[in-house]
């Protein structure tokens, strides 16, 4: 039994009985359970209700046991002087007021309907489960969940819209730099992630907006600040760069970052670093203001178009520095893209135009449905649950499903948890 199931069970007053009394016998009538509460002080705030028909209106504080009241020091704290009812699983000790009155008390303990708790603790139970409710999503109403799906996707996006604000604060509130940032971050994948991120913060982005016009300048710029222009190299083209990028060194006063935080291993060759940085040159010399762009496109293939482009001369023969390849545009995928939009360019737009009051939902959901869902191991297992992603949308929505709920169990924060409870 956990608080939380109780604090359920009050805010939907889901007593099984209609008539309840408190420990002292006194007839207890709920008008209102109250506000629930989810910052410190008592659970549930503003409650009305009727104590022997007297009115009462004050706060609600909801134990497991009535001495958790003194485990938690409550009778030190002011903020729970106007608590007007104790409710309680089970009534162990009495409570009292500063003035020695008892604190009128409610125990839950036989007042709970028996299939309500046999569901809550089928839930929650010890057993080993990919999710606590593995065995009844499938059953669920689909309404229930598309409509939950639509809630989870934008939690979703407002949660990654606090990540870009403090971005945007470090920033001063420059879209175009963070922009890079993200990006850079998204071009390393799950592996270089960290190591791109770093790249590209290792230098303020007005340089990066400087050297953007000349595509060697910013080849030269982002290798050497990623370390791959240190050592001398027998390739005439990276020495040509590595003497551009000293001259940019010493008149921007930068420091590169280390290039053994680069992964190569067990990776495909178009995903290599190497490639990635000469794609992100290509796409920040091709479109000097890629933000205010980016606003501005609404249609996929308006997307596609932008962001569609290809390595230089040197790299469409070339993996990395050392090594010939065949001739290839290596260009940015259309999956490539879907990602970038998925996880950088729709979430920051969105922040940006929510700063603004101008979000219209219903553009964000026809933009993302037009997208295909990400493959990973947390979307094939909600398939094998019956649960499938038809497109980036929803697999962006369970991914937020599993992680912020399934995983810490808040099946009573989750609109799919309620209604298998309720049944």
């Amino acid at each position: 039994m956990k608080e939380d199931f109780l604090h359920y069970v009050w805010r939907y007053k889901l007593i099984a009985s209609a008539e309840i009394e408190t420990t002292k016998n006194e007839e207890i009538e709920i008008l209102n359970p109250g506000v629930y509460n989810t910052n410190s002080g008592p659970d549930f705030l503003n409650t009305q209700l009727k104590i022997n028909k007297q009115l009462w209106v004050g706060n609600v504080e909801i134990h497991l046991n009535s001495s958790d009241w003194y485990l938690h020091k409550h009778e030190e704290d002011v903020n729970y002087d106007a608590v007007i009812l104790h409710v309680v699983w089970q009534h162990d000790v009495e409570v009292f007021m500063k003035d020695n009155s008892p604190i009128p008390t409610l125990e839950l303990k036989g007042l709970i309907d028996n299939n309500l708790l046999k569901s809550y603790q089928n839930l929650f139970s010890k057993q080993q489960r990919w999710i606590p409710c593995e065995n009844q999503i499938s059953e669920v109403d689909k309404f229930v969940v598309n409509n939950w799906l639509e809630r989870l996707y934008f939690e979703r996006l407002e949660r990654k819209s606090s990540v870009i604000e403090e971005l945007l604060n470090k920033s001063n509130s420059d879209y175009e730099a963070v922009l890079f940032q993200l990006l850079a971050k998204n071009f390393g994948l799950k592996t270089n992630a960290e190591a791109f991120l770093s790249l590209a913060t290792s230098l303020d982005f007005s340089v990066v907006r400087k050297e953007s016009f000349n595509a060697e300048s910013l080849e030269a710029l982002l290798f050497g600040q990623a370390g791959f222009l240190e050592e001398v190299a027998e390739e005439n083209y990276q020495n040509e760069l590595k003497k551009e990028y000293e001259y940019l060194k010493h008149k921007h006063k930068l420091s590169p970052i280390a290039n053994r935080q680069f992964q190569f291993f067990r990776m495909r060759p178009n995903n290599f670093p190497t490639i990635r940085i000469a794609q992100l040159v290509s796409l920040f010399n091709k479109h000097q203001n890629l933000f205010s762009k980016l606003i501005e496109v609404t249609k996929m293939e308006d997307f596609y178009s932008l962001l569609s482009v290809e390595v230089n001369e040197f790299w469409k023969t070339h993996y990395t520095f050392e090594t010939t390849s065949k001739k290839s545009p290596k260009k940015l995928t259309k999956s490539f893209i879907d990602l970038l939009l998925i996880n950088t360019i729709i979430p920051l737009k969105f922040q940006y135009l929510n700063s603004r009051g101008e979000v219209d939902e219903e553009d964000f959901l026809q933009l993302i449905q037009q997208l295909k869902p990400e493959k990973n191991t947390i979307i094939s297992k909600f398939s094998d649950l019956k649960i499938s992603a038809k497109n980036a949308f929803e697999s962006q929505a369970l991914l937020e499903l599993k992680n912020n709920y399934c995983a810490p169990k808040q099946c009573l924060q989750c609109a799919i948890g309620k209604t298998i409870l309720k049944k």
